[in-house]
């Protein structure tokens, strides 16, 4: 199997989302992952802005590190793992952590930024479900009277 093919059918079977948005925040790649976690189809999704999955009152602040990133070419985030919620089709919010490369060309010109991003809603719910626990308990453990 040749390299091309191999990297084309890991990223389109790929369980997270994996996507690639060109320099002015098109969606240029869309996996089946990304069809699962968010509910557009490919060819929903190609061709739109990354406003699709950006909920309304972060899109500002997104755009902002967005177009940071395309002047410097340079991101945290190629390091460090970003989580933020995003939008689903149907309106719902899920929480997202992902990871981003910034593509250049062969001249260094930065292309866009490619990102796998995986859906950790169920993770944040069993944590903030663990945190209320700890705080109900220690309530009690407040109002036992001691002695």
């Amino acid at each position: 199997m040749d390299t091309e093919r191999l990297c084309s059918t890991i990223i389109e079977n790929a369980n997270d989302a994996v996507m690639f948005s060109d320099s002015r925040g098109i969606i240029q790649l869309w996996n089946s992952g990304a069809e699962r976690m968010f509910g557009y189809r490919s060819e929903e999704a190609l061709g739109k802005s990354l406003d699709l999955i950006i909920p309304e009152n972060l899109r500002q602040r997104h755009w902002d590190g967005y177009f940071r990133v395309m002047a410097s070419g340079t991101s945290r985030y190629s390091v460090e793992m970003l989580s933020a919620p995003a939008l689903r089709k149907d309106g719902s919010r899920i929480s997202t952590e992902f990871s981003m490369v910034v593509v250049t060309d062969t001249a260094g010109q930065v292309q866009g930024v490619a990102a796998i991003i995986r859906d950790v809603t169920a993770r944040w719910q069993r944590e903030r479900e663990q945190k209320e626990r700890i705080r109900e308990l220690e309530l009690l453990q407040e109002n036992v009277p001691q002695g």
